[in-house]
């Protein structure tokens, strides 16, 4: 074990893998070339249509100890990767990595199957009860979580080598041009899958909506696409929603919002041009509304809103308080609809969002994002992972990549949640690092990171209620009393690998 840049001790190995400990957010260079994937030739004639999901797993000749992939963005609605893990079990494949871009708790239903060896690893956002049995020591299957736009870099840079990918695609023709924007299990934007197309050696469109040549318009092209098959249903839209999309009632967060677009205000910020990034929360989109009257009385017209998009932006869109939308993927299914109808509303692949080592991502272009936290501490870093028991609950999607590339990265939460204190001495695990961490809000205060003096003291001018991060803390803890510290063994069950591929962190099995 090595310790990195943060104190965090750090295997050399996990899974068979030399890892890179953290080092700083910026200086990590990529080195080499595009990963490359097989030349194809589809002659005129020449069917991809295939009768199932098992007909494609033998038509790409995939053998144990391969890796398949999945995307999200149908979220908890999914129902493909539970599909195709069970084919790869009917086939007696065993020793399967999953480098989906996430899984979610209706994914549970893979557990028996990671138990029996068919999947012995996962790369990919970890959400439920997965994580949770791997961190109690009752699911022996190494986890790599990384970030969006860290796992659009590790499939580009060749660290990771998919070699089947299928993409759940809502609409699409045999040929294997696809949208996401319309049919039965539309989810909008199919920015995580673009990544598999281009790169993993074999490419398989799932669809339950096979439309006559050519599917228009086209998100992803046939010219990526080996085979298609069709299926009953990829699942259901409903659930792509997993959080609250409505504005917050609850008078701390409100406060805690409030505050928060007062910061913003005070950063000098919003402009014409202002970019803008927040959840699907009930206090990001307080903010998010607080920003939307601002717009409005300063008459701003901003650039673009970006990430996971809400139909709250979308509504701001419409308002023309901003030029366009940047959207890797659809969080209710009004965002959905706007898609399919509105040009200025713009899928973007996960690679142009959020990937450090392309010629410039998204995030770059940030003004203002608001973020969550399961804690932070009093050096400013930032936990979203575990949760205050110690188990690993919570992908990082584009936390750390959104805090690296804005202007102004704005941590939002409730100063005590589940009568435990948000503000700690060290957090349980480190997802992003404190020094992209510019202002934390609670209801009970705001602190800003020390680089930002001049913030600071605008900040006090308009007289809010300013606070240094440790003295925040010892008001929470007035309140709370110092939290008992957790206990862990020395088996570590997941890696948490930062964008640039080094590993910020490690999740160690929770003593009983």
């Amino acid at each position: 074990m090595v310790k990195n840049s943060l104190g965090r001790l750090i295997p050399a190995q996990f899974n068979g893998q030399d890892l890179i400990p953290y080092r700083d957010p910026f200086s990590l260079r990529p080195q080499g070339n595009v990963a490359p994937r097989p030349l194809r030739r589809v002659n005129a004639g020449e069917r991809k249509l295939l009768g199932s999901i098992r007909e494609a797993i033998e038509a790409a000749g995939l053998r144990d100890g391969m890796t398949i992939a999945t995307h999200h963005h149908l979220r908890n609605g999914d129902v493909l990767l539970g599909l195709v893990v069970r084919e790869l079990d009917a086939l007696g494949l065993r020793d399967i990595r999953i480098a989906s871009s996430s899984v979610h708790p209706v994914h549970a239903e893979i557990i028996p199957f990671i138990e029996k060896g068919v999947i012995t690893a996962l790369e990919c956002g970890v959400n439920g009860p997965i994580g949770e049995l791997a961190s109690r020591g009752e699911l022996d299957c190494p986890i790599i979580v990384r970030t969006h736009g860290g796992r659009a870099r590790a499939i580009i840079s060749g660290q990771v080598t998919v070699d089947l990918a299928f993409i759940a695609a809502p609409c699409c023709d045999e040929y294997g041009n696809m949208n996401g924007f319309f049919g039965p299990s539309a989810c909008g934007s199919l920015g995580y899958a673009h990544t598999d197309a281009e790169h993993a050696r074999c490419v398989v469109a799932v669809t339950d909506n096979l439309v006559p040549y050519p599917a228009s318009p086209i998100s992803i092209p046939q010219t990526l696409i080996d085979y298609v098959v069709t299926i009953d249903s990829l699942g259901d839209p409903r659930k792509i929603v997993s959080t609250t999309t409505r504005v917050t009632s609850d008078p701390v967060g409100l406060l805690i919002a409030k505050y928060a677009s007062q910061v913003i205000d005070a950063s000098g910020l919003l402009r014409d041009g202002f970019s803008f990034q927040t959840g699907s929360g009930g206090i990001s989109l307080a903010v998010a509304d607080h920003v939307r009257r601002m717009m409005r009385e300063q008459k701003v017209k901003g650039s673009f809103g970006c990430g996971g998009i809400t139909g709250y932006f979308v509504d701001m869109l419409e308002e023309g308080l901003f030029q366009s939308l940047f959207d890797v993927q659809c969080f209710d299914l009004k965002a959905v609809e706007s898609m399919g109808r509105n040009r200025a509303h713009m899928e973007i692949s996960a690679d142009m969002y959020a990937n450090p080592f392309n010629a410039g991502a998204v995030v770059n272009r940030l003004d203002t994002v608001i973020l969550g936290a399961t804690e932070v501490d009093v050096n400013f870093n930032v936990n979203v992972n575990t949760e205050s028991n110690g188990y690993l609950l919570h992908n990082t999607g584009g936390h750390s990549d959104t805090a690296a590339g804005a202007k102004l990265a704005i941590i939002v939460a409730p100063s005590i949640r589940g009568r435990l204190p948000i503000v700690k001495d060290a957090v349980t695990t480190i997802t992003t690092p404190g020094e992209t961490v510019d202002v934390v809000v609670t209801e009970r205060g705001i602190a800003v990171n020390p680089k930002h003096q001049e913030l600071r003291n605008e900040l006090l001018r308009r007289k809010l209620p300013v606070k240094e991060i440790d003295q925040l803390q010892q008001e929470i803890y007035q309140i709370t009393g110092r939290p008992r510290p957790l206990e862990f063994t020395d088996k570590v069950v997941a890696l948490i690998e930062y964008r640039d591929g080094s590993i910020i962190d490690v999740v160690h099995q929770v003593k009983d």
